[in-house]
């Protein structure tokens, strides 16, 4: 988890934060690039088990995220017990948590509401502001038959 902390530190002081800077950061951070380039930037990465990924969504925004921990579906391509899994990614995010707040970003962190959609996109969740940016870390399953992650993921806001 480290190195999403580490990541997290690298990225904070960039303004605006834009794909091609993540990128520089990423790599200054000693990630692999896992070979999925958009728009001539690379945008997706490994380091240590951990994935990271470069988003770029509609008005300039900037989503970087990371996943720490996965579970895929049994050969059955569902789950047996979906709420054990969901309890193993709840225990996993109440470990990394204490990292977060514990890490130099702490002095940045305003805990921040959830809205109803991350309550409906997350499991469970912990949402703070950092400086201008929105910081989520928190268990998700985009669907029924995708993998149980737990993630973070740092928003950069759409210009206005």
């Amino acid at each position: 988890m480290a190195e999403v902390i580490a990541m997290l530190e690298a990225l904070r002081d960039i303004t605006p934060l834009t794909a091609e800077a993540a990128a520089a950061r990423f790599l200054g951070q000693e990630w692999t690039p896992a070979g999925k380039v958009r728009d001539g930037v690379e945008t997706s990465w490994d380091k240590g088990g951990v994935g990271g990924w470069i988003q770029t969504l509609g008005g300039g925004a900037v989503s970087v995220s990371f996943f720490v921990w996965i579970r895929d579906v049994d050969q059955s391509g569902y789950f047996d017990d979906l709420d054990a899994v969901y309890e193993q990614g709840e225990q996993v995010l109440a470990d990394f948590l204490p990292e977060i707040e514990a890490s130099p970003l702490a002095g940045h962190l305003i805990e921040a509401e959830a809205t109803e959609a991350d309550r409906d996109e997350f499991v469970k969740l912990k949402k703070w502001t950092l400086d201008s940016r929105i910081l989520t870390a928190g268990v998700i399953q985009h669907d029924t038959d995708l993998p149980v992650m737990v993630m973070v993921v740092l928003e950069e806001p759409c210009a206005a």
